[in-house]
């Protein structure tokens, strides 16, 4: 991957929440979002983004947690749906 201009910014925080249990009405319950990345905008005219994980959860692996796409000018969107 190539440095990064300071000025470019990414388009969402990746994080990542833990399945901790369900609720009374069977939804999963998350524990709190951990930061694991960021989306980054492609160069020039392309669409889309690309994805840098910093690290990889071993619950991701399993289908025991969930990944949230947080703008970063949005606030912490927790674990709600």
């Amino acid at each position: 991957m190539t440095n990064r201009n300071q000025a470019n910014r990414p388009l969402y925080r990746v994080t990542f929440s833990r399945i901790t249990g369900q609720d009374a009405q069977g939804r999963d319950e998350f524990a709190r979002p951990k930061e694991i990345g960021a989306v980054w905008p492609r160069r020039g005219d392309k669409t889309g983004g690309i994805v840098q994980l910093d690290i990889i959860p071993i619950e991701l692996t399993q289908r025991q947690g969930v990944i949230f796409l947080v703008p970063l000018d949005g606030g912490d969107q927790g674990g709600s749906q």
